[in-house]
């Protein structure tokens, strides 16, 4: 049985005073699969050194981590043919301000901000509902000491 892990994060900013969240959509295999930037961990990265260069890669953001968020989701591959080999994904909150997004071709075939209820809509599975509603409750009781609006 093969292990693979994959680090990313929910990204949010602010417009006009509402939060946003960062959808990204796929490419490939993955189109139209909507969800949050991640990829695989390189040797000798930290969970959170993988987040940001993935995000950074993926959304063309700088963005600052909340190291004490931290999601993680667990499956077995089996829709990809490898029902043995288990994949775990691993999220951590960030937020960024004034950037532009500039998805990554190559992976990436759309990136969308959306409120906290468009962005649970479009989501699929029910592991990145539960990490998106996660984040939002985490927002929502006082733990967004970078807001500066």
């Amino acid at each position: 049985m093969a292990n693979e892990k994959s680090c990313g994060a929910i990204v949010f900013t602010y417009e006009e005073g509402v939060r946003k969240y960062v959808i990204i959509r796929g490419t490939g295999m993955y189109s139209g699969f909507c969800g949050f930037p991640k990829g695989h961990m390189e040797a000798g990265e930290t969970e959170q050194e993988t987040a940001l260069r993935e995000v950074k890669e993926e959304t063309g953001l700088e963005v600052k981590l909340y190291d004490d968020f931290r999601e993680v989701d667990e499956h077995f591959l089996a829709r990809e043919g490898r029902p043995n080999d288990k994949k775990t994904n691993v999220y951590f909150l960030a937020e960024y301000h004034d950037q532009k997004i500039h998805a990554q071709e190559s992976e990436v075939s759309e990136i969308v901000l959306l409120s906290y209820q468009e962005a649970l809509d479009s989501l699929q599975s029910d592991e990145s509902k539960r990490e998106l509603k996660a984040a939002e409750e985490y927002l929502n009781n006082g733990k967004n000491i970078l807001k500066e609006h």
